[in-house]
């Protein structure tokens, strides 16, 4: 992996008085892409970010839940207002053909070695946050109350906004008033923010089917108790979940991303095992579809004739992302004052969708706190009107080729989040 900033270029980067400020926000988030690390492995990425703060004036608490990072900022009396970003990088090799794209190879906790990419703009949330939350220290006479800045690790396994709560992130640290947060979009064109009120995105679940049988010959059907076939027939049968379990305008998906059994043409299987993802906006309707997908399995093995000692094993694994809720209220309020900043054309409404986001569970504790995620888009202009003129399309999130334009982007979101601090936080 290339070698991190040295403090000798962390210090000219960031330099700060009274009245200015400057922040190499391009040739931070160029070094941020160049050097993505895997979920759980962030150390460098956090060590790079707390010494910035750190340089800058804050008080950085680092291996928060891992690998997180705090940084206060205290102003005065006023609320806290928390802005997080996340950390981690994705193993995607990266196909973006950019001077700076990465290189990096890793190896992941189950020991696979893959290649390394931040494919989901996580270097540009680090950017735009940081960026953000050094100009309000530069402004601020311009604002009251304390700033608390979150870089999270592990926000692609679902695990990093847990296990920095279950740390004491909101008892060891002050607990906020609000909370905000960025996200890039890969629908938008560069100098757009998207932003929904109300839900935004989805619960995520991951659940595991073993289906076990018995092997045999294929020859030999009746020998055996073929898992492969009640495989096909739970595979199908979850589909009734979504289409006739749950109301018709309630979302929800059930999808079977990996199905593994057998070993050779003519040997049935003992075993089969199924990988889904669920997706799901209300508790009501996760419950309906988790419980529903244990039924469908063990049913359909006792009415094929599986023996008892054969019944299915379901596991929803821990990894679990609730779905996220933009506080209407706050939306409203954050919206016009970027708004007033960007001007109207810059603000996109946008539909929810079933993607998951844990940056959800900060709003979700006991204290309820008012939280705003807004998205921030990345696609460069010529792409974007070549598209629209109908040629060619654009790469997703998660795509290899996914290249944000870092200028506007980057100054897009620090103004919005900037403009949103500034009203909530305005001085009396």
């Amino acid at each position: 992996m290339r070698q991190f900033f040295q403090a000798s270029l962390l210090s000219a980067l960031c330099s700060f008085t009274a009245q200015a400020w400057s922040f190499d926000a391009l040739s931070y988030y160029k070094h941020l892409h160049e050097n993505p690390e895997l979920s759980f492995q962030e150390e460098q990425t956090a060590a790079t970010l707390a010494k910035t703060f750190m340089d800058a004036g804050f008080t950085v608490t680092t291996g928060v839940g891992g690998h997180g990072v705090v940084a206060l900022l205290r102003n005065g009396e006023g609320p806290t207002l928390m802005i997080r970003a996340d950390m981690d990088g994705l193993p995607v090799e990266e196909d973006t053909g950019l001077a700076y794209a990465s290189t990096v190879q890793a190896t992941e906790l189950n020991g696979q070695a893959v290649s390394v990419m931040h494919a989901c703009g996580h270097d540009v949330h680090m950017t735009v946050v940081t960026s953000a939350a050094l100009e309000l220290l530069a402004r601020r006479d311009e604002w009251q109350g304390t700033l608390m800045v979150i870089m999270q690790p592990a926000e692609e396994r679902g695990a990093g906004a847990r296990d920095m709560l279950a740390d004491g992130l909101f008892e060891r640290f002050p607990q906020p008033d609000y909370n905000l947060s960025v996200h890039t979009i890969a629908t938008l064109p560069a100098g757009k923010i998207g932003y929904i009120s109300g839900w935004m995105m989805a619960n995520v679940d991951s659940v595991d089917i073993t289906l076990h049988g018995v092997g045999g010959h294929g020859a030999y059907p009746h020998t055996a108790k073929d898992p492969v076939v009640l495989a096909a027939a739970v595979i199908m049968d979850l589909q009734t979940l979504v289409s006739r379990e749950i109301h018709p305008a309630e979302p929800g998906v059930v999808t079977v991303g990996s199905v593994h059994a057998g070993t050779k043409h003519n040997i049935i299987s003992d075993k089969a095992t199924l990988q889904l993802t669920v997706r799901s906006y209300s508790d009501e309707v996760r419950d309906t579809l988790l419980t529903g997908i244990e039924r469908i399995a063990v049913k359909q093995a006792e009415a094929m004739g599986f023996p008892e000692d054969k019944k299915p094993d379901v596991t929803v694994l821990q990894e679990y992302t609730p779905a996220l809720w933009n506080d209407p209220a706050l939306v409203t309020r954050g919206v016009a004052a970027m708004r007033a900043e960007l001007g109207d054309d810059a603000l996109v409404e946008i539909p929810k969708e079933m993607g998951g986001e844990d940056f959800s569970r900060y709003g979700r504790t006991d204290a309820k706190i008012p939280s705003f995620m807004i998205r921030v888009g990345t696609v460069p202009e010529p792409l974007w009107n070549a598209v629209s003129r109908g040629e060619g399309r654009l790469p997703s999130l998660h795509s290899a080729f996914f290249a944000p334009d870092p200028v506007p982007t980057l100054d897009t979101g620090r103004r919005a989040i900037t403009a949103m601090v500034l009203d909530l936080m305005t001085s009396p």
